[in-house]
């Protein structure tokens, strides 16, 4: 096992995996901006060393900086956390060379399940169900013309390299289809450095239910239920919960069932997570695959009592998963809500600045995931989310009281934060009864007269 690992990232995902490593016995070594060098990940951690300035090209993004920095403190192993360079195929082959762990997949499986066009194409191979759609990357606007129509509108045009909404454009007529297509392009360029799409058939009223995934290099796959992440804006999740509302026993193991096979189709290894948008009538298509440590995993530790850091951090050592599928039981239910640094009256407009003070929930069924106190300062470089409230009750609806109960306790002063939207949602009559899809968030702001 480790006796040093590095951890390449910030925030609440950092001292999440600080713990982790005391737990193991593990040094755990820390790199931090400028900009980070309050930050609690900093003060937590064994060792600390700063790799550059506040923004993330300079810092948290520069991988000749992280890997030199693994170097000088003798790290045998880096954990990437989520984001920045956690699905990176680049930054895994420069740790594979520098003979320093990579805690996570191969190169090669995050080459395959990041690009979205090809992992739909493995997934039929697999034989899991996959959205109708183009075979691969539409190549202009031409053949993008005569794919909508055979799929009839409305469709959804995808960046194959794309995540967090990016490059992803509906069109509902032939008119609409060309000015999303060139739109999608060149956001997908802009974002990714890769400006190709494909295309799918829109699913009505979708919902959006993930598999987590663990995999050993013994060729042993189990999957721990799902996570429902059906509560979004503008497809970034806002509320994730597990066990799914919509999901019955039978059909939870046709979907596990299908996330294992597609993991065991590329030899993958670690952790990751399957996710499938299901419609109305509850079939379930594959959407994509993340290779990588996901926000919302506290909801399936909750639930299943597995510890997936940890699991990832002996996985990578070379252990073997220790139990098999028989063994992953569902007792609980948990509900967490993102809390970000945003003013949601005001376009979710990013606040960055000084937290004059704050007060946690507590309580039976309450756990916090944050690196924020009192005094201080969110800089302005990197993604707003500042906290994860994850609530646990015997069956969902206490969960959901939790939830409510709790969201009232937490207290922030200094700058506005998304915990007021949240709690509306929470309380909201539809969503308590499951009546909601992907679009549920956007309806409400549309009808409060906000966008």
């Amino acid at each position: 096992m480790f006796e040093r690992i590095l951890i390449a990232n910030r925030g609440e995902i950092a001292v999440r995996i600080i713990r982790a490593c005391r737990e193991l016995g593990i040094v755990s070594i820390v790199v931090y901006s400028e900009a980070d060098a309050n930050s609690m990940h900093v003060q937590l951690a064994d060792e600390a060393i700063c790799i550059g300035r506040g923004p993330a090209l300079e810092s948290y993004l520069n991988i000749p900086a992280i890997v030199s920095a693994a170097e000088i403190v003798d790290a045998e192993a880096i954990h990437p956390g989520y984001g920045f360079l956690a699905e990176n195929a680049h930054f895994s082959e420069v740790c594979e060379s520098c003979k320093i762990k990579f805690i996570g997949p191969s190169p090669q499986n995050i080459m395959d399940m990041g690009d979205k066009s090809k992992a739909k194409t493995i997934a039929m191979e697999a034989g899991v169900p996959t959205i109708p759609g183009s075979q691969g990357i539409v190549k202009d606007r031409e053949e993008a013309v005569h794919i909508a129509k055979e799929l009839g509108y409305p469709v959804l045009i995808k960046a194959t390299a794309g995540g967090g909404g990016k490059g992803m454009r509906i069109a509902h007529t032939e008119l609409s289809l060309n000015n999303a297509f060139l739109t999608a392009q060149a956001e997908a360029e802009a974002a990714f450095k890769n400006p190709g799409v494909y295309i799918e058939k829109v699913i009505e009223e979708p919902r959006h239910i993930e598999f987590q995934i663990l995999a050993d290099g013994y060729g042993n796959v189990i999957h721990l239920g799902e996570r429902d992440c059906t509560v979004q804006r503008k497809h970034q999740k806002l509320i994730e919960e597990s066990p799914s509302p919509f999901i019955d026993a039978k059909l939870r193991t046709r979907m596990g069932d299908a996330a294992v096979k597609l993991a065991k189709k590329v030899s993958y290894e670690n952790a990751g997570t399957i996710e499938f948008l299901m419609d109305k009538n509850k079939n379930f298509y594959f959407m994509e695959m993340n290779t990588r440590i996901q926000v919302e995993h506290p909801v399936t530790e909750e639930v299943t009592g597995i510890d997936l850091i940890k699991q990832q951090i002996l996985i990578a050592g070379g252990q073997k998963i220790r139990f098999h599928q028989k063994d992953i039981v569902v007792r609980k239910h948990a509900i967490e809500i993102r809390v970000n640094a945003e003013d949601w009256e005001k376009g979710f407009r990013p606040s960055p600045g000084i937290i004059e003070s704050f007060y946690l929930p507590g309580g039976k069924g309450v756990r916090v995931d944050t690196h924020i106190y009192g005094g201080y300062r969110i800089p302005p470089y990197y993604d707003s989310m500042i906290a994860k409230l994850i609530f646990v009750g015997r069956d969902r609806k206490e969960a959901l009281n939790i939830a409510s109960r709790g969201l009232e306790e937490f207290k922030l002063e200094g700058i506005p934060t998304t915990v007021p939207f949240a709690k509306m949602i929470i309380d909201d009559t539809r969503f308590r009864q499951g009546e909601y899809s992907t679009h549920f968030v956007d309806g409400i702001l549309e009808n409060m007269g906000y966008k």
